[in-house]
């Protein structure tokens, strides 16, 4: 990665930490601080957990679509103020109703799909799986950091003061993103035409990964509404020392993902290495199901699966940068967004019925069957076009020439897309090496 590219990467896995961060704080402590509201159910209490995903799914179609028409930078400042705001009503509710409203408009500020878009604009292709990595490293740093540290501050701070650490944490991610991540200035029109969103939704390659992701969320909820469970009562491993099994196995699931990545990336073998790890989520959900009655079976399924999850998680989002078009990869980040939190809504909600009547084992066949499905829909996939990349210093230059430089880049016979930075006076290319001509670039270039 450039200078450039490595900042942007960390500024938006900062973002993303500290968003994710301030969700997952709350869900070791939110159920119990509800209990004692009023008009407190359990049917309410499940309402104020699951509503942040409802309304997250709800808006990310909108918030990516209006990040292409109206900039990635202040559609992701609304969608924080909102979350900040959802914070803050939350945090002087007194009563469980209030808690819904507050997490509502927590999730109405969706802002993962303009956050996914803006790395796209800023890393070049073949960068893009290490800086959405980065990013899906920092949710499972976020999720492992939270849930010991989320008692600890309920403790400390209650749970209202938590919701008010949160509005705190939203109004620094608006200061990181201004300060420390440039604006790209890309070609796209005004507004996405309804003709070509259309034509984008019925996009059958953008549809097998909206599946996917969707797919690949149901079976990690899932999972882990009948894994804690199963450790707990079949092999008698209490609460308290889930996080030794949890911690290693994601750790070397870390250390296994990079190669594979890496392989995928450098040999342009993304298509056989994503059907692969489709095959080993669902060899250990097997080992999962198989070994439910052995400590040492189900950690071997379970690092199986967080490798498998670690590199899809990685490689999905970067799959869909490059098969989206330019001009509506927002929407497309959103109805992809819209597709990951409803994965989670209903691997939640539909396992948590199956662990009622069927049992751990019955939410790890029915998880096989996804894997099944999966595997079929995603097999017709088509591998993104391996487009070179070409940077070039264009110098110091107004938004305004550069608006109109990517108009002539994107002109040129051969470039499939054009992003001018003009923070950083330099304009990356997306070109096809077999119709581009490197001479034609030559009139743009500043020595």
């Amino acid at each position: 990665m450039t200078p450039s590219e490595r900042r942007v990467t960390g500024t938006l896995s900062v973002i993303y930490i500290l968003r994710m961060l301030g969700l997952f704080l709350l869900l070791p402590v939110l159920a119990l601080y509800a209990e004692g509201l009023p008009g407190a159910t359990p049917a309410m209490i499940g309402l104020a957990l699951g509503m942040y995903g409802l309304t997250q799914a709800v808006f990310g179609i909108p918030f990516g679509s209006a990040s292409d028409r109206y900039g990635r930078k202040p559609v992701i400042t609304f969608g924080l103020l909102l979350f900040a705001a959802g914070s803050l009503l939350a945090a002087a509710a007194h009563s469980v109703t209030g808690i819904i409203a507050g997490r509502a408009l927590q999730g109405a500020g969706a802002v993962a799909a303009p956050i996914m878009a803006l790395l796209a604009d800023l890393l070049r292709p073949e960068q893009r799986t290490k800086g959405m990595a980065a990013i899906g490293i920092s949710i499972g740093g976020a999720y492992l950091v939270a849930l010991p540290l989320g008692p600890l501050l309920g403790a400390w701070l209650t749970v209202p003061g938590i919701f008010l650490l949160i509005a705190v944490l939203a109004t620094a991610m608006i200061a990181l993103l201004w300060l420390l991540v440039p604006t790209p200035v890309t070609h796209r029109p005004a507004s996405l035409p309804a003709g070509q969103f259309r034509a984008m939704l019925a996009n059958p390659q953008l549809l097998r990964l909206d599946f996917s992701i969707m797919a690949l969320h149901i079976l990690m909820t899932a999972t882990f509404v009948a894994l804690p469970p199963l450790l707990r009562d079949n092999l008698d491993l209490p609460a308290a020392e889930h996080p030794w099994l949890y911690l290693p196995t994601v750790l070397l699931s870390v250390v296994a993902m990079v190669p594979l990545i890496v392989y995928a990336e450098r040999r342009h073998k993304l298509k056989p290495v994503f059907l692969g790890m489709i095959c080993l989520l669902g060899g250990g959900t097997v080992l999962l199901l198989e070994g439910r009655h052995s400590l040492a079976g189900v950690a071997i399924g379970l690092l199986a699966f967080l490798i498998a999850f670690n590199v899809l998680e990685a490689t999905l989002p970067s799959m869909m940068s490059r098969l989206a078009p330019m001009t509506g990869r927002g929407a497309a980040m959103g109805v992809y967004s819209t597709a990951q939190f409803l994965g989670a809504f209903v691997g939640g909600a539909a396992a948590g019925w199956m662990r009622g009547h069927y049992g751990a084992q019955g939410v790890f066949l029915a998880g096989i069957g996804v894997c099944a499905v999966w595997f079929a829909v995603a097999f017709g996939l088509q591998a993104p076009a391996a487009l070179q990349t070409r940077l070039i210093a264009v110098g110091d230059i107004s938004a305004e020439r550069a608006r109109g430089l990517t108009g002539e880049l994107m002109a040129l016979v051969g470039v499939a897309e054009a992003v001018v930075i003009p923070e950083e006076g330099v304009a990356y290319l997306r070109v096809d090496a077999k119709r581009f001509e490197p001479a034609s670039l030559d009139r743009f270039i500043v020595a």
